[in-house]
């Protein structure tokens, strides 16, 4: 086994304590983990989910799984085989939840490699998508600014470039999942999906993670820096990670009733020290988004090196990369190009309702209003990124403003994005009446967008001609061009 040096403890907070703008500031801006407490008081799933037994005097509370079998055994779902890897990640499987309960009730962990049987850990259930009208819990307000989510509730993250089709086996119906798993469970060292934040909900049992700040993700890597170290607590070759030694790992255990935030690019491997159940959600907003862009960036990059060899004999070269890109990240240059197009006129329709609503003096320096503008000023930030390194040069697919103001998803977009902010700084109602949407002005301003250049000049024009922003913000906007 490698040295494992561990220098850092996970700070655990009581969330009652906590303001929202005081975890923006300490942890999600900052990137910073941490385990809140108190979140979960009235959730229906630490009721349905959980069964009190009583062993050797004392009571302890487990997985229901006869409520799982009983309520929603039918549905499929995907099981990682802890014992078996396949690539960089377990070998996985489907099968239905009362198959996965059938392997799991009979055996205790120590049975299972005993008899050879393979330890099975429920991954990645989309259980909310597949159950709406079962309110298992509530996301809390602190993880309520999910841009990914929100708009998978209106839109799929990948269309098939060139087919207009969308294509179901690269897309993903949502990133909120649930997973289960009995002790000695775990996850492979991984940094999360998009580079997104996630947060992961204790309904029942333990969690050992151990995390490696991003400053010191490249150690993890082989000399190539292509290939991932999978176990941290298995031998390492040193000769193959010759950085893994020089590794400072952060620690902490995660109890029932607890939740962690994992903040983006952190590396981190995970193990359930009793049988659990766990929520998860991935998400992204406008303090990581660059995030996602470095990583699609540097993952196209290398798509287009691996084919490199046969540029010359392939008529749609730039597509290929594309869409190799999207089966391997789960997105590509298209697909994000669409999701901050949307995003950010969404944004813009809000402000265009704000300043409608509220006339001229003082709204736009509300903490709602402010909130807009900075979700505008980071995708505006990323498109001129997008623009300085060519991404979308010569697209000939456009993104028409217009019919996306009468389009139902976008209205259920701007919808949901209303009733988000409206939550996070308790203003009521926002943005449940759409009959403003269509009001918006474009001016002079040409509402086809093919490319982020184009993105970036709607966006000026579209703040100068409504006058929406203070001159603060309306230099902050302009500081990036």
């Amino acid at each position: 086994m490698g040295i494992i040096k561990f220098g850092g403890k996970i700070e655990k907070i009581n969330a009652n304590s906590l303001s929202y703008s005081e975890f923006v500031d300490k942890y999600m801006s900052s990137n910073q983990p941490v385990i809140l407490t108190g979140l979960m008081n009235d959730w229906r799933a630490c009721k349905d989910w959980v069964l009190t037994q009583t062993l050797n005097s004392h009571n302890e509370q487990v997985p229901n799984l006869q409520y799982f079998s009983t309520n929603f055994g039918n549905s499929k779902v995907q099981v990682a085989d802890c014992g078996t890897r396949e690539f960089t990640d377990q070998k996985r499987d489907e099968m239905s939840v009362n198959e996965f309960i059938d392997h799991w009730l009979p055996v205790s962990t120590d049975e299972c490699s005993e008899k050879g049987k393979p330890l099975l850990y429920l991954k990645d259930w989309h259980f909310v998508k597949e159950y709406p009208e079962y309110v298992a819990y509530k996301t809390p307000l602190f993880f309520a600014d999910d841009w990914l989510n929100i708009y998978l509730n209106s839109y799929q993250m990948h269309k098939d470039n060139g087919t207009g089709q969308e294509d179901n086996d690269i897309c993903c119906s949502d990133y909120r999942f649930v997973y289960m798993g009995a002790k000695g469970t775990w996850t492979p060292l991984h940094a999360d999906v998009f580079r997104s934040y996630s947060w992961s909900a204790n309904v029942c049992g333990k969690k050992k993670w151990v995390f490696l700040p991003p400053s010191q993700s490249h150690l993890v890597f082989d000399r190539n820096g292509k290939n991932c170290i999978y176990n941290i607590f298995d031998d390492i070759d040193e000769t193959k990670f010759p950085g893994f030694n020089k590794t400072i790992w952060f620690e902490c255990t995660q109890e029932k009733d607890e939740i962690i935030f994992v903040p983006s690019g952190w590396y981190h491997q995970v193990h359930n020290m009793e049988d659990t159940i766990s929520i998860n959600h991935n998400w992204f907003n406008s303090y990581n988004l660059s995030w996602v862009w470095d990583l699609l960036l540097r993952d196209y990059i290398e798509a287009k090196e691996y084919i490199a060899d046969i540029k010359d004999i392939c008529d749609d070269f730039e597509g290929l990369c594309q869409r190799n890109l999207a089966a391997n990240t789960g997105m590509n240059f298209y697909g994000f190009f669409l999701f901050i197009s949307r995003f950010v006129l969404a944004n813009i329709v809000h402000l265009n309702h704000l300043y409608r609503d509220h006339g001229e003096k003082g709204w736009n320096i509300s903490p709602v209003a402010r909130n807009f503008s900075l979700n505008i000023s980071s995708i505006r930030k990323i498109a001129l990124q997008m623009k300085s390194v060519g991404a979308l040069f010569g697209n000939r697919d456009f993104f028409d403003l217009r019919e996306c103001l009468d389009d139902s998803d976008f209205r259920k977009l701007c919808i949901g994005l209303g009733r988000t902010y409206g939550l996070i700084h308790r203003q009521e109602n926002l943005g449940y009446d759409t009959k403003y949407i269509s009001l918006l002005d474009f001016g002079d301003s040409c509402p086809q967008i093919c490319t982020p250049e184009d993105l970036v000049e709607f966006i000026d024009n579209a703040i100068s001609r409504l006058s929406i922003i203070s001159t603060e913000e309306n230099s902050l906007l302009r500081a990036t061009v």
